[in-house]
């Protein structure tokens, strides 16, 4: 407890310090009136654990270190509203064409959300994929989490119902009433998998032999 108190004043301090100089860059946009013609973009770097679920760093897919804030602001966005769309921070580039009413590069892959920004309306992603190294892969949809590890030490499965358990606490893989979901999302895993090209460092071995009908651990 000594430590994980130690770090959290430490993690604090940093973004009090980052907030103060924030306010020192909207404050010289605005006092040299370029206020109303500025968008502004914030987001950060993925966080650390500093003690949830018992780590520290940032090696994992829980919810407390693979989510990063988000804020969009400027003429014309709506101010106070919050938008509950999935996205990557490589959609901030093609969203900031869509704003800015410019053509979005081909070579660019992220997508343009400035619809869900404007409107309110959906975006175009249903579920999320995120990888760590060669040994963890997640893909989530509006509910549920899929959370698999394949390391020397063997094969480990983790579900977790979002709405109902945001802690991510407990874990439904092996519970009969959400096999149905763990099939599932192991083939939406898989799917993301192929569209993102995940295959270096996993040519052989499990992921590549997934047992989705069966629904191995």
């Amino acid at each position: 407890p000594h430590a994980i108190r130690r770090h959290l004043a430490d993690y604090y301090a940093c973004i009090e310090h980052l907030d103060h100089h924030i306010g020192r860059v909207l404050s010289a946009v605005k006092a040299n009136g370029l206020d109303e013609n500025t968008m502004i973009v914030f987001a950060s770097d993925n966080g650390l654990a500093i003690g949830s679920h018992g780590l520290m760093g940032k090696q994992n897919l829980y919810e407390h270190s693979v989510r990063v804030p988000l804020i969009f602001a400027g003429p014309g966005i709506p101010r106070g509203q919050t938008r509950d769309d999935f996205c990557y921070l490589l959609d901030v580039y093609p969203t900031l064409c869509g704003c800015l009413d410019l053509a979005v590069p081909s070579s660019v892959e992220g997508c343009d959300l400035a619809g869900t920004l404007w409107t309110g309306c959906r975006g175009p992603r249903q579920t999320l994929f995120h990888a760590y190294r060669s040994v963890q892969r997640a893909v989530r949809d509006g509910r549920y989490k899929l959370i698999e590890y394949v390391t020397d030490q063997g094969r480990q499965t983790q579900l977790f119902d979002l709405v109902a358990d945001p802690g991510e606490t407990n874990n439904l893989a092996e519970a009969p009433d959400h096999a149905a979901i763990k099939i599932t999302l192991r083939a939406s895993l898989q799917e993301q998998r192929r569209q993102w090209g995940d295959t270096r460092e996993l040519e052989s071995g499990f992921w590549c032999g997934f047992d989705i009908a069966n629904h191995q651990k």
